[in-house]
């Protein structure tokens, strides 16, 4: 080629350096001038990495007309009758939507339609199939007759079985079952498809393989291969003879436990294979630790390492996936430099990686490895210098020593959740060319030295919910950077070339500097009231910012807002408020030259809001009994079209209440004893306006907050279970049900529909989890139990399914439970006090942990009717009953959210529920098992007495009852003291 012009054409790549790998560096040197490489491909980093001339030829994808003529023309002929061809169109144009108007897509799925001898009955068959692969179970028998089949695609279909005629397609090439979960076995006479060179059955429930699958010389690709033993024989053996395979995904490794048969698969000799996928069942839980019940024994772990130590792959492997792997350590050929012969690896990602406690200490050295991800490695808790030196206890000189990862560009540590400690010290050279870091769902305090001292290339570096980190200084080469949810992080500093900085949810940041390059600033904190110091010092190009409303209220008054001189500097500002899930529904837009201010926020919610403008906090909190925050936030949960659009309400004076004026009648009228009309003059506005602005706001509310008062998901049921524990000993409760009367005000009948009776569910942090209200003339406390949600959930399992409490040595468990007082069944799931005299030591050790709990869920209804005082007698009702419900569910929510503002808790949470059936337990076998599980645990805690909450006794003990109403005000945890008080 020396000399000669070339035009080289390199079509759909996918890797940058795909030109350098194939061509080599001293083609350019060779070649003529003039000579041209022309690349197609579908991403356009392969065109920056391969520094593609500008402007890039983006081709159009085609549209739907077009994309249906180019069909059509590829399966009819000529002679094909009009009408015929336009009752498959509907159809046609769902095929040219799957081919994303691909036109190479449309052509090649056109040409396997495209059958010159089809019958009418065949044709018809082969367009159902692709209408619907579902029903291809029902139009197996007829499959056979596309003898000349060569691609069958059945993914994520709801078919269960394969024909066992399959056999007869001999001209079979491509099989894909992916994501068919119904699939569970391949029938036998698939090991007849001799020109089979793709077969892919990940994602099905195939938990099998026919013997005689290793006829298939021609397979290229298994993807999903399940590994069973069955006796002396090993489903891997059925590998060993595929000589030909370039991608193998072995699936339930775990079930193999000889290494032979693990070495009959034969790995090491598929000199072809470029990509291993090796799977194992995860032990690990979705908080990135090990389940209870997968508990792995110490042979169990033994077993899956020597098995792990057979599957050796070729040196010629390319791509390395490790999922679910429980040994105490990795194989003994990725655990020393010696012996680590993948010596063209390029890329490794380990997932669920349960109980190893070092990384690979073998990787160092490889020359080629680019990109390495660690994702869920609960048991590593420090990255130690054997992960960078191999022979680092040789103490060999610096200049014996090779670089570490010399070739690597990219790493993700994710999910190692115990790790603490990185062990890098600045004269032992690694990463020379690491572009991108990212660390996530970790403890680590501190970023090693050797990282911003040697890793100079790095120049994209994240940080995602790391607890104890402090501090993030001194990376020379850093360009963009972007820190999440560090709720320790105080500096970042000396980041000279720094140009994009992504803040989110950092609320201990105070200093920002050494930033000289900064040009983009996005800070999203959505509880967000003030701008941070910092950005004052900080000559920014561009602030986007994501905070609260009332934040950007304050930013949208301009020059006559506090906020004006943090961000007037600023070239550009883009600020936004969310609005349920919209993002960016209240928006700010700036630009400071030509000055100019754009909003969507309205004046009259800009305005300070005449009657909460209080700057006094304490003046503020002892009018509307709440911090401000907690206002404001409220502000913000209610804005939307029922409390948006009402400027036509206004002062008697005139002027228009603006959101937060319209939020504080209707909390003042929620919580006052007074008479509308009374409290309309003291706000000077009229009585209607009092009584539409709350209706308004109670509609707002229930719609908007719901969230605040719902049944909790696992997580946050194990945390009240572990509140209840610590502060009553009661263990495995999830909550107290009681109930309560609410009478009605002057407005209503007080005739026989005088009271509301209202079910509540408190938890440990005297939250009110769901409520149940009826009327009290029509239900006993009984009966409206019965016809609660909440008895027809825990009955039938779908609430209190979670974790189990073994209360004894034979294996006795309890599962999670509520408790209520002696008025309530005793169920499985409910369990009341001890009623008899003389009661047993354990008994009444339960009855006073009974007790203790019940008497703060009654305070804590007791909070809520006094606070409200619109629950109590004597006050205004609105005259519809619905309405009545709808307020009653109102004041549940503010209860709940001013106990939520006050601990910091996240403001929206994401319900779901996990429905499985309980096991049917004996009531009362469960409260006798409790009771004398409680006492051996109280007696078995040194010191307990002095901090348990005190309770009366099934008895009534005068003194007990005594220091029950003592104890639980003094003696439970301080949050709980707060709320109470």
């Amino acid at each position: 080629m020396k000399g000669k012009k070339l035009f080289i054409v390199m079509d759909d790549v996918w890797i940058p350096t795909a030109c350098d790998d194939v061509l080599g560096s001293h083609l350019a040197n060779v070649v003529a001038r003039g000579s041209r490489i022309l690349v197609t491909t579908r991403d356009e980093r392969v065109a920056r990495g391969m520094k593609a001339m500008l402007p890039y030829h983006r081709v159009d994808k085609l549209k739907e007309d077009d994309g249906w003529s180019l069909l059509k023309n590829q399966i009819f002929s000529c002679e094909t009758n009009g009408h015929e061809i336009d009752t498959f169109k509907d159809i046609g144009l769902q095929i040219v939507a799957k081919c994303d108007g691909l036109p190479l897509a449309i052509k090649v799925l056109g040409g396997l339609l495209c059958q010159k001898e089809k019958n009418a009955m065949s044709g018809r068959l082969f367009w159902m199939i692709l209408y619907d692969s579902t029903r291809v179970g029902e139009l197996a028998e007829f499959l056979h007759e596309f003898k000349h089949l060569r691609y069958l695609s059945l993914q994520n279909s709801d078919t269960s079985a394969l024909p066992d005629n399959l056999g007869k397609l001999k001209f079979l090439q491509f099989i894909s079952l992916s994501g068919s979960k119904q699939f569970v076995k391949l029938p036998d006479s698939i090991a007849q498809l001799s020109k089979l060179r793709i077969l892919n059955i990940g994602g099905t429930s195939i938990c099998s393989i026919p013997r005689g699958f290793c006829g298939l010389t021609n397979l290229r690709t298994v993807h999903g291969f399940p590994a069973i033993e069955d006796g002396d024989w090993c489903s891997l053996e059925e590998l060993g003879p595929l000589y030909q395979l370039t991608h193998i995904g072995l699936k339930g490794l775990e079930n193999v436990t000889v290494p032979s048969s693990a070495a009959k698969a034969k790995l090491g000799h598929k000199v072809h294979l470029n990509d291993l996928y090796l799977s194992w069942h995860s032990r690990l839980g979705g908080d990135g630790k090990i389940k209870q019940e997968d508990s792995v024994s110490e042979e169990e772990q033994e077993k899956t390492e020597k098995v792990f130590d057979e599957l050796c792959p070729p040196p010629n492997l390319d791509f390395l996936s490790i999922n679910g792997y429980f040994g105490r350590r990795l194989p003994t050929w990725m655990m020393s430099s010696l012996v680590v012969s993948l010596k063209i690896l390029r890329i490794l990602m380990i997932d669920d990686l349960a109980c190893c406690t070092l990384l690979p200490d073998g990787l160092c050295q490889l020359p080629y490895l680019e990109y390495i991800q660690i994702r869920r490695a609960p048991a590593i808790k420090r990255v130690g210098p054997e992960f960078l030196q191999a022979n680092y206890h040789q103490s060999l000189p610096p200049s014996h020593v090779a670089v570490a990862f010399p070739k690597m560009d990219n790493m993700n540590l994710i999910g190692m959740v115990e790790w603490q400690e990185w062990e890098w010290v600045e004269t032992v050279q690694a990463f020379p060319v690491l572009r991108e870091l990212l660390l996530k769902h970790c403890k680590l305090t501190s970023l090693p030295p050797g990282l911003s001292s040697q890793a100079r290339a790095l120049n994209k570096l994240m940080i995602h919910f790391v607890q104890g980190l402090t501090y993030v200084a001194s990376f020379a080469s850093l360009v963009k950077l972007e820190v999440t949810a560090l709720p320790d992080l105080e500096r970042i500093t000396n980041l000279a070339r720094l140009q994009i900085l992504i803040i989110q949810d950092c609320l201990k940041l105070k200093v920002l500097e050494g930033v000289p390059a900064l040009q983009t600033l996005v800070l999203q904190d959505k509880d967000m009231e003030t701008l941070p110091k910092y950005i004052g010092g900080i000559n920014l190009r561009c602030l986007e910012l994501y905070c609260s409303l009332a934040l950007l209220s304050s930013i949208a008054a301009g020059q006559s807002g506090p906020e004006w001189d943090k961000f007037r500097h600023v070239e550009r500002v883009k600020a936004y408020a969310r609005e349920g899930y919209m993002v960016k529904k209240w928006y700010v837009l700036y630009t400071a030259n030509p000055c100019n201010l754009e909003t969507n926020v309205s004046l009259s919610f800009m305005s300070a809001g005449t009657l909460s403008r209080s700057e006094d906090a304490q003046r503020f909190e002892s009018v509307f009994k709440m911090t401000r925050k907690t206002f404001n936030y409220i502000c913000s949960l209610v804005l939307g079209p029922s409390m948006e659009n009402m400027n036509s309400y206004t002062f008697i004076d005139g002027r228009v209440l603006c959101l937060e004026d319209r939020v504080a009648v209707a909390l003042i009228r929620l919580y006052s004893s007074e008479p509308s009309e009374t409290l309309g003059s003291s706000f000077g506005v009229s009585e209607s306006t009092v009584l539409l602005v709350t209706e308004k706001f109670i509609d707002a509310g229930r719609e908007r907050a719901e969230h605040h008062c719902h049944w909790l998901d696992s997580s946050e049921m194990d945390e009240i279970k572990s509140r209840f524990g610590k502060i009553h000993n009661l263990h495995n409760c999830c909550g107290v049900i009681c109930t309560t009367h609410i009478p009605f005000g002057p407005n209503c009948d007080h005739g026989e529909n005088g009271r509301i009776l209202m079910q509540a569910v408190i938890d440990s942090k005297m939250r009110i989890m769901n409520i149940w209200l009826s009327l009290a003339d029509s239900s006993t406390q009984l009966s409206s139990l019965h016809k609660s949600p909440l008895f027809k959930k825990c009955e039938k399992g779908g609430w209190l399914n979670g974790s189990k409490l073994k209360v004894a040595s034979d294996g006795s468990e309890v599962g999670e439970y509520l408790i209520g007082h002696a008025g309530y069944p005793l169920l499985p799931w409910l369990l009341t006090p001890y009623d008899e005299e003389n009661l047993s030591d354990p008994k009444a050790e339960f009855n006073r942990r009974h007790s203790a709990a019940t008497t703060c869920a009654q305070k804590a209804l007791a909070m809520l009717q006094e606070k409200w005082k619109c629950l109590q007698e004597d006050v205004w009702w609105p005259e519809n009953l619905q309405t009545r419900y709808k307020m009653i569910s109102a004041c549940c929510l503010l209860h709940n959210i001013v106990i939520d503002m006050d601990e910091d808790a996240a403001m929206a949470r994401n319900y779901y529920k996990e429905v499985r059936q309980l096991a049917n337990e004996d009531a009362v076998r469960t409260r006798d098992m409790l009771s004398q599980y409680f006492l051996t645990s109280r007696s078995s805690e040194s010191g307990e007495e002095d901090h348990e909450v005190a309770a009366s006794g099934g008895a009534g003990d005068e003194h007990r009852e005594q220091e029950a109403q003592t104890g639980t005000a003094d003696e439970v945890d301080h949050d709980i003291q707060e709320i109470i008080v």
